[in-house]
């Protein structure tokens, strides 16, 4: 049997985690619909923009999944999935303004079908409905998000200014991605064992199983931004490669990875890929290159470092889905 998450199903072995599993994401859903309602229609509709329009709930699926190492049905477990998601949510409109995006999950971005403005201050208004569900969930709560908040905004910051003079580049994207990415699910790990009831040590554990696998979450998008050649992602391939986000396949291939002749790359992403032709040309030649296989395995080997991480936890049918989920998200880079 599968709980469907997006657009992977994850494989759940067991009758009752998957009744769980399936009553949280509905309650999570509903908690969703309610923080984003708000008595002006127009901000109801600018806030239920992107989360009608889907998404794989990656978060508050692991919120969920790391509660069923303590008491699943604890008071705290399914809001503190709603603030994950909606944290996340808020980000999306900022993202998109910043990358200047015209799609997400498969539909016009907020400052495409409105204006930057409307969808700064949308993103705002989760922010703050994120941290008006946080207030009830204890002080502890809100400093482990503010923590991660910190990071995340740590990470889009040095995405923004680039590395270092002399610094390497493939270091300063996974700490990019660790802070914009990795901080947020490995929270979600925290919240779910910590809501719950957790020990100390299956709390740390989960806390650094979400930091890897979320590393190889967005590594996995990386790699499928390129490679596929459908908008599986959410958004139209080559998104990262046409704004001049350099990921780490093009970052492999800029470090000389593979014994090549990449002239002709290498001349392509130094100019104007908002070209058609050009674009289509780079995103065809990164499709073939050995680096895009080298990202592939990066992605392959934080997902192995957090099932590791899963080896001293009981073997209780969450263990399970959490692996399963290091196979979704392995399956996702092909």
């Amino acid at each position: 049997m599968t709980v469907d998450v997006g657009p992977f199903g994850l494989s759940v072995q067991d009758e009752a985690l998957e009744a769980d599993i399936r009553s949280g994401m509905a309650a999570v859903e509903q908690g969703l619909l309610e923080a984003t309602k708000c008595d002006v229609p127009f901000i109801t509709q600018a806030a239920r923009h992107l989360l009608e329009a889907g998404g794989k709930r990656f978060r508050p699926l692991l919120v969920l999944l790391a509660a069923q190492f303590g008491d699943p049905d604890s008071p705290g477990v399914a809001p503190s999935a709603v603030v994950v998601e909606l944290t996340h949510l808020a980000t999306l409109y900022h993202d998109d303004v910043m990358d200047e995006a015209t799609v997400r999950r498969g539909a016009p971005s907020a400052n495409s079908r409105w204006d930057n403005s409307v969808a700064i201050l949308t993103g705002d208004f989760l922010f703050s409905r994120a941290s008006n569900i946080l207030a009830d969930l204890g002080p502890a709560a809100v400093r482990i998000q503010a923590e991660a908040f910190e990071r995340l905004v740590t990470g889009q910051i040095l995405e923004t200014t680039g590395p270092a003079p002399g610094a390497d580049p493939i270091a300063h994207y996974l700490e990019v991605i660790s802070g914009k990415t990795g901080s947020l699910i490995a929270v979600s790990g925290r919240f779910g064992s910590m809501m719950a009831g957790a020990d100390e040590r299956t709390v740390d554990i989960l806390t650094q199983f979400g930091e890897r696998i979320g590393m190889a979450f967005q590594l996995a998008d990386d790699v499928l931004d390129i490679a596929s050649e459908t908008s599986e992602s959410g958004k139209t391939p080559g998104t990262d490669l046409r704004e001049g986000i350099a990921t780490l396949a093009v970052l492999h291939v800029r470090a000389g990875f593979g014994d090549t002749d990449d002239r002709r790359l290498l001349e392509l992403l130094d100019g104007d890929l908002t070209d058609d032709a050009d674009h289509a040309e780079a995103l065809s030649l990164l499709r073939v290159h050995p680096a895009l296989e080298q990202a592939r395995r990066d992605t392959i080997r934080y997902a192995d470092e957090a099932r590791a991480l899963l080896a001293p936890l009981p073997d209780i049918p969450a263990k399970a889905a959490l692996e399963g989920l290091c196979d979704a998200v392995v399956h996702r880079a092909g």
